[in-house]
This record gives C-alpha cells, sequence and structure tokens, in this order.
C-alpha cells in the first residue's frame, strides 16, 4: 500500500470512527420521561409512543404512531386488550365547541389549535367519544401538556397526537370509504432482544478478527526486521527495504483525533439534511471499498492459487504499484459498495452495510497502531470524556443531545448515518435498529490489538498475557453498557462510559501487578534480542575463546 493511499484510508476512517462514537441501541424511546414538562394532578401520565392501527371496510389497512397525552386514561399496552372502534372526524373540525354529531363510542379526530387539548378533550368526552385523535399541524409529533392554571382535568378518556401527513391519510380513508375503525395501544418494547445479542458478537468478534490479524503482521514485520538487520550484518544485499505500512498514533495525535471528531460532530448536527447524509454515504462507500478490498486481498494472498497475483505488481496512475489480485478485486468491491447505496433504504440493506463497515474496521485496526499504554491511555481517557460530553453534556447547551440526534439522523429524513452498526430488532413491536457506533468498537479495539501484539513479541502465552483480559474486560463493558441502555428505558447510552474503565483499567491494573506496566507504558513491546545480534554476540564468544 502506497503512502498517498495509505493517508487518504487513515484520514477517512478517523473522521468516519468518532462521528458516532456510541448510541448503541435505537429504536426511539418507549417512554418519555419529561422532567421540564409540567405535572399536576390528572395531568401527571408519561409520555408514551402509541400504536393506530386502522381497518377499512373491515380489513387491516395502514398502521400510524403518535404520542400520549399527560392528561387523560392510560392506554392499554396488549393489543388484544384494544378494542376496534369506528373512527369520525370532528364538526367543527377543532372541537372547540362541543361536536354537533353525537359520538357513540366513537374515537373522534379533531385538529390542533384554537382552545387547550384539554377543552378539546373535554368537548369530546362530553360527547360520548371513547378516545380522542389529535392531528399536528407539522409532520413532527407534539407533547400535549397542561397549562399550569387549568383545574377542569378529570378526563377519562384517552388523548393522542399523530403527525399532520397521519391525519391527511387518515381524512381520505373516511372521505372515500364506508367503515373506518381504529386501535389504539401501547406495546411494551422486550427487556432484551435477540439483536443486542447478535451485535455484542458482531462488536466482540470484529476485535478479535482484527487483534489476531494485528498481531500476526507485527510478527511477520519483526521477523522481516530482523533478516534485514542480519542480512546487512553478514554484508548481503537485499531488495526488501519496506516494511509494512503501519501509523503509530502519538499523544498529541490522540488529543487532535477527539478534537476533530468534536468538531466533526458539531458540522454533522449543524449541517445534518438529506444532502449531507447523501455526502456521508458517498465517503463511507469510498472507505468501505477501501477495507473491503484490503481485507479481501490479505485473505486471498494466504490461498496458494492467489498468492502469484497477489505478489505480481503493476504500475498505476496515482496509486502507484498495484498487486493484479487489488485490480481482479477492486471491481467487485466497487459494485457492492455502489449497490449497497442505491438500496440502503430496502429492509436487508443493513447487512450490506455492516459489511462495508466491519471491512472499514479490520483495516483500520491493521494500519493505525497505539506504540504503547501511554497513548492507549490518553486516546481512550479523551474519547471517554468525548462520549460523555456529546451524549449527556451537550444537551445543556443544544437542549438535546447532539450525538444521539446524529446518530439518528434527525432532521434528514434519512433513517440514520451510515457509520454504524446495526442490527433490526427482531422481536420488538416497535422495530427499529439495535446499533453501535464505530468508535465504540475502534478505539478499544487499539488497546486490546496492543495487548495481543505485545503479547505474541514477549512470547507470552494465553493465560500469562493481556489480551485475553483486555478482550473479556471489553466484552464484559458493552455487556453493562446493554444493561445499563435497558435500564435506561432505551434512552442512548455513551457506550465508552462503560467500556473504557473496565478496557484500561484491567490493563493498566493487570501491568502494574506483574511488573509490566513501565516496559508496556514507554515502551511498548518486550526487550527483545534480534537474530545477527546475537550471532555477533556468539562469534566474539568464541573469538575470546580462541584467545
Amino acid at each position: 500500500m502506497d503512502s498517498l493511499k495509505l493517508s487518504f484510508v487513515i484520514s477517512l476512517s478517523a473522521l468516519l470512527s468518532l462521528v458516532c462514537c456510541s448510541y448503541p441501541a435505537s429504536a426511539g424511546d418507549i417512554v418519555h420521561h419529561d422532567a421540564l414538562a409540567p405535572k399536576k394532578r390528572g395531568c401527571d401520565n408519561d409520555f408514551i409512543l402509541v400504536k393506530v392501527q386502522t381497518w377499512v371496510n373491515g380489513e387491516e389497512d395502514a398502521e400510524f404512531v403518535g404520542v400520549g397525552a399527560r392528561f387523560g386514561t392510560v392506554i392499554v399496552s396488549k393489543e388484544k386488550n384494544a378494542n376496534q372502534t369506528r373512527l369520525t372526524l370532528s364538526d367543527p373540525r377543532d372541537c372547540c365547541e362541543p361536536p354537533k354529531n353525537k359520538l357513540v363510542g366513537d374515537v373522534i379526530m379533531v385538529d390542533r389549535g384554537g382552545c387547550k387539548f384539554t377543552a378539546k378533550a373535554n368537548n369530546a368526552e362530553g360527547a360520548g367519544a371513547s378516545a380522542i385523535l389529535i392531528i399536528n399541524n407539522q409532520k413532527e409529533l407534539y407533547k400535549m401538556v397542561c397549562e399550569p392554571d387549568e383545574t377542569d382535568l378529570d378526563i377519562h378518556i384517552p388523548a393522542v397526537m399523530l403527525p399532520q401527513d397521519a391525519g391527511v391519510t387518515l381524512e381520505k380513508m373516511l372521505l372515500t370509504n364506508d367503515s373506518v375503525s381504529v386501535q389504539l395501544y401501547s406495546p411494551k418494547r422486550p427487556i432484551v432482544d435477540i439483536a443486542e445479542v447478535f451485535l455484542w458478537l458482531m462488536a466482540v468478534g470484529t476485535i478479535l478478527c482484527a487483534s489476531y490479524w494485528s498481531a500476526w503482521s507485527a510478527r511477520e514485520a519483526a521477523t522481516e526486521q530482523d533478516k534485514l538487520l542480519k542480512d546487512a550484518a553478514e554484508g548481503i544485499p537485499n531488495q526488501r527495504s519496506e516494511l509494512n505500512s503501519v501509523v503509530d498514533i502519538s499523544t498529541t495525535t490522540a488529543v487532535l483525533f477527539v478534537v476533530v471528531a468534536s468538531c466533526f460532530l458539531v458540522l454533522l448536527y449543524k449541517l445534518m439534511s438529506y444532502w449531507f447524509i447523501e455526502l456521508l454515504v458517498v465517503l463511507f462507500c469510498i472507505g468501505g471499498v477501501e477495507g473491503l478490498q484490503t481485507c479481501l486481498v490479505a485473505l486471498l494472498s494466504r490461498n496458494r492459487w492467489f498468492r502469484r497475483a497477489g505478489e505480481s505488481f503493476i504500475k498505476v496512475p496515482i496509486l502507484g504499484a498495484v498487486s493484479y489480485l487489488t485490480l481482479a478485486v477492486s471491481p467487485l468491491c466497487i459494485t457492492f459498495a455502489v449497490v449497497w447505496a442505491v438500496y440502503r433504504n430496502t429492509p436487508y440493506a443493513w447487512i450490506g452495510q455492516d459489511i462495508l463497515g466491519i471491512a472499514l474496521i479490520l483495516t483500520v485496526l491493521q494500519i493505525v497502531h497505539v506504540p504503547n499504554l501511554k497513548v492507549g491511555t490518553v486516546l481512550l481517557s479523551c474519547a471517554f470524556l468525548y462520549d460523555i460530553f456529546w451524549v449527556f453534556v451537550s444537551k445543556k447547551l443544544f437542549h438535546e443531545s447532539v450525538m444521539i440526534v446524529v446518530a439518528r439522523g434527525d432532521k434528514s429524513g434519512e433513517d440514520g448515518i451510515p457509520m454504524l452498526l446495526k442490527i433490526p430488532r427482531l422481536f420488538d413491536p416497535w422495530g427499529g435498529y439495535s446499533i453501535i457506533g464505530f468508535g465504540d468498537i475502534l478505539l478499544p479495539g487499539l488497546l486490546v490489538a496492543f495487548a495481543i501484539r505485545y503479547d505474541w513479541l514477549a512470547n507470552k502465552t494465553l493465560r500469562a498475557g493481556y489480551f485475553l483480559y483486555a478482550m473479556l474486560a471489553y466484552g464484559l463493558g458493552l455487556l453493562i453498557t446493554y444493561i445499563a441502555l435497558n435500564l435506561m428505558d432505551g434512552h442512548g447510552q455513551p457506550a465508552l462510559l462503560y467500556i473504557v474503565p473496565f478496557t484500561l483499567g484491567t490493563f493498566l491494573a493487570l501491568g502494574k501487578k506483574r511488573g509490566d506496566l513501565a516496559v508496556l507504558w514507554t515502551q511498548g513491546q518486550p526487550e527483545r534480542l534480534c537474530t545477527h545480534v546475537h550471532l555477533q554476540q556468539s562469534d566474539e564468544a568464541d573469538s575470546g575463546e580462541e584467545r
């Protein structure tokens, strides 16, 4: 890999990896505990998402999602307990006056505006409605609260707000069909979805594979270096003077890495739109193609059938020397990325996104190295603070969590940004995806890969080394993240808040206990006697004995 190609991959991957450092699960919060919205007796419900299933002329039709009000009765959680009820348009439409039409248990649909939400609900209940659907005048949902001076809050029907586009569709149904009925319920999300298990396995497996690949490459590079030094000591000319292209992070780079990521995150937040998501898709495809190509070439070149093609090179303008195997694989990788980009909104597009994302992560962990524990500590500590700030503290500055907004792709019209690994929530009635940011795999992965490189160079066994414990610590930290996520009712959690203390803390404590901390902190590799030095020392000892 030439220097131009290497620098391009590093700069692109560095930005992509920290765009969304965390927020491991996303499907929309079912329960919203809003401390800012006032509560009082008769107006103290939590804001919950509500499913509005429709039937047209007795046949099941479209389903809409609304949000329940602070006031009114609590909506049932089980579909079997929810009744199918006839839907009726209010007359007048805003329901600020008692409806002219009598509603014998019907669900009434009204427009927002003209009077208070509670006034609409009281008028609807007085006319005999069993529930009220209030249509917002915007495409977003709005939380319906009570005014501080309101007293008439003894409301015994549920109230739900629907977005504007849902209201337009429902109105067309009512005007063009004989019978339209609805069913209101708010199903609870399962405590654990199998998607989270698969995502955990995916993240841990990615770091495991990347670490072994990195250690294997480091061992080959060390062997090659010993060979070069031995040949040089013996006066044997050797044409192979370039080792594997690897970039070591410095402490300054580690700090700048997080600073640049913060700036890029704010840029994404401010410029979030459809065209900007399209730009991110293009950048992700470029990085994914590069990663997929690198992984396939490395994998195929081990096979004796493709070894010669991997070792034969041709000069290509701009790119420099490129192997024939790379030229053969590149069109396939480009085609794969283009097909994913075109069909990325289809139900199974997440598979292609995960393949491109994992390939990119593997490539970055192969190329970018943490040289010692000092740099790893600085990098993960900065990322730890970065994660907490942009998930929690940013709410006070921007009135919403910047990282979560960016991760979900709010205000863009797209289903989140592409720089995430995602799996659909299989047994969740609300659907959605469990997701994890690249940074939650890449940054701890740099430390885990450093651990296995050190173990291999020091010839340590699995139990006597650091890799096994760093890997277990990462897996446990990510598991705790998902437990915290479920305890917080699906609210986004900064994964590095849990992963960094487990991973970094385990490494530091174990290094100090074993007396290796000084070497790990500064040198990052064990004292190793090179082959050519050993031969020279043997020759000097032999000549000394002859004397």
